[in-house]
């Protein structure tokens, strides 16, 4: 174990004894490990307290840069392993409903095609840490904040808003900006608030309803069975529109697409064992942006 693994395994654990764990030592080791790494490096990495662990300034900064590096280096072990073993993992995260589109794909074409790729598919609308929780990739829906991870952005995702005929028939469709900002909604929430349903033209409701969810899946299900209107990826609901399950409203006026980006912590290149997969994906992705 060295001074870099111990520093990297207690920020992305929380503490010295859940990263002793994970490195199978004692929290002694790692805080004499990173104690050690401090005194080399002439600066406090953490604000230590009887409770918790709090990078510094410092250990922000060493941590963002040090741990893709890390990663790196795992990332080179794996390749050589790999080379022996025949076996390469790859960890992915993505959202639930684009994770649904893209399943059929993933299971019949791509791993038939590399039966020496292991896979490990996180779908979840939660923004993941890459790096702290371990992912090689992810796919993220909307705009993103300022990351050292890097980007290839696929293009963007049409908006839609739907309901159900009989919630439409209950509470009536909306004609007008106005009387869509006073109607029933499935609220899309990220970080504590509803997700805002934006137009083209710069116009912006609020969503007002008396459901909220986390998860594009969970979003539809409630769409389909008429809890309200949804905003939600035009692609996810397509098969419900064609079939009249869900009908579009207000389909006069534009709504902003949803930027999409697939991320990763390799730094410029990512490992050949990646490249596969990444390319894959993007050509999946295509039929679906504009």
């Amino acid at each position: 174990m060295g001074r870099l693994e111990a520093f990297i395994a207690a920020v992305e654990t929380g503490s010295f004894s859940a990263a002793s764990e994970r490195l199978g030592t004692t929290p002694s080791a790692i805080s004499k490990s990173v104690a050690r790494l401090e005194q080399r490096l002439g600066s406090k990495l953490f604000r230590r307290s009887t409770r918790a662990l709090s990078l510094t300034v410092e250990g922000t900064a060493y941590y963002e840069r040090a741990a893709p590096l890390l990663r790196g280096l795992y990332d080179a072990e794996d390749a050589v392993r790999s080379a022996t073993t025949g076996r390469r993992k790859l960890r992915i995260t993505m959202p639930n409903e684009l994770g649904r589109l893209l399943m059929n794909g993933l299971t019949d074409r791509f791993l038939p095609n590399h039966p020496e790729v292991q896979l490990d598919i996180g779908m979840t609308d939660r923004s993941v840490d890459i790096i702290r929780e371990g992912y090689d990739l992810a796919l993220r829906a909307g705009k993103l904040a300022d990351s050292d991870l890097t980007v290839r952005t696929l293009g963007e995702l049409p908006m839609t808003l739907v309901a159900s005929p009989a919630y439409l028939e209950r509470k009536g469709r909306p004609r007008s900006i106005e009387e869509l900002s006073l109607a029933t909604h499935v609220r899309y929430m990220r970080g504590g608030q509803p997700f805002p349903i934006r137009f083209m033209d710069g116009a912006m409701v609020s969503p007002q309803g008396h459901l909220d969810l986390d998860s594009g899946f969970a979003l539809r299900i409630a769409a389909l069975n008429g809890v309200g209107i949804a905003h939600l990826l035009r692609c996810t609901i397509e098969a419900d529109i064609r079939s009249k399950q869900l009908e579009v409203v207000l389909p006069q006026r534009q709504l902003e697409h949803v930027p999409l980006h697939l991320l990763h912590a390799f730094g410029r290149t990512p490992p050949l064992r990646a490249r596969p997969l990444m390319d894959f994906l993007t050509a999946e992705i295509a039929t679906y942006i504009v």
